[in-house]
């Protein structure tokens, strides 16, 4: 199993059992800093349903393993996520266009997000390059790092994808640019640069791509130090705000997505 009973009752995961199960996503580990590796056969991350499961019952397990202290979470190559939606693509390729198939789709959508938030350590998002799909999942942590060729935007949803913006990553945007910023992103499919991204306050630090890591664990060995229940803490008090934007909205904004998509397959 890769789970026990060992901490107060509490439901635990163990890194030997889960680090390795995952094919989007490479894991290690040293002196309670978490590396986080998302990947496709070892190249860029291509996103799609199995990768958003992955990632959410992957997140799930860190977060019940008491003894990550820091999670990195990362791309592959030059590109975080991808690839850039074709506007004429089937956009839920290998789904059950069904009012029960698209539940389970959008189900996994929540449970990403939750996932991500229930990690109770501090986490360090590094953007080494182009986050065309669900740069959420990098702006989501505490600290957000980007390599100089980096960019954002959001190419699954209204622009190319032809669906609502409607599984979180409206919240995101809209918490970190400001409601007409990211309400201009997501309907125009504005790319951002690094330096905007910098500028707008979606990432901390900018560098060149072959010291980005470098930085992350720089950055994580100093949290690293502080009392564990420091880090779990104030990761909750940081994490609130958001918790607390998605945790009122979401099922609406889900239930908008599912209801456009729908109309979309049939037209």
């Amino acid at each position: 199993m890769a789970a026990s009973l060992t901490y107060a009752g509490a439901l635990m995961s163990k890194f030997e059992d889960y680090s390795r199960k995952y094919q989007f996503i490479r894991m290690e580990r040293r002196d309670g800093i978490l590396e986080m590796t998302l990947h496709t056969n070892g190249g860029p991350l291509r996103w799609g349903l199995e990768a958003q499961a992955e990632c959410a019952w992957a997140l799930g397990d860190v977060g019940a393993d008491r003894e990550n202290r820091i999670v990195i979470l990362t791309g592959t190559g030059d590109e975080f996520s991808g690839p850039r939606l074709d506007p004429d693509a089937q956009f839920f390729h290998g789904a059950d266009l069904t009012p029960a198939g698209i539940h389970s789709v959008f189900s996994n959508a929540r449970r990403l997000v939750n996932a991500h938030l229930n990690v109770e350590v501090p986490m360090i998002g590094v953007v080494n390059g182009p986050a065309r799909r669900h740069a959420d999942l990098a702006l989501m942590c505490d600290i957000v790092i980007a390599a100089d060729d980096a960019s954002f935007e959001d190419t699954a949803h209204f622009h190319n994808g032809g669906i609502v913006p409607g599984d979180g990553i409206n919240v995101v945007y809209t918490m970190l640019m400001g409601l007409n910023r990211a309400r201009y992103l997501m309907l125009t499919g504005q790319v951002l640069t690094a330096k905007e991204a910098k500028d707008m306050g979606l990432v901390a630090e900018i560098w060149p791509r072959e010291k980005l890591l470098p930085r992350a664990w720089e950055l994580a060995q100093q949290l690293a130090k502080k009392p564990e229940m420091l880090l779990r803490y104030t990761r909750a008090v940081l994490t609130h705000p958001l918790r607390r934007l998605l945790d009122e909205g979401m099922p609406f904004y889900v239930a908008m997505e599912a209801l456009s998509t729908l109309d979309k397959r049939k037209a």
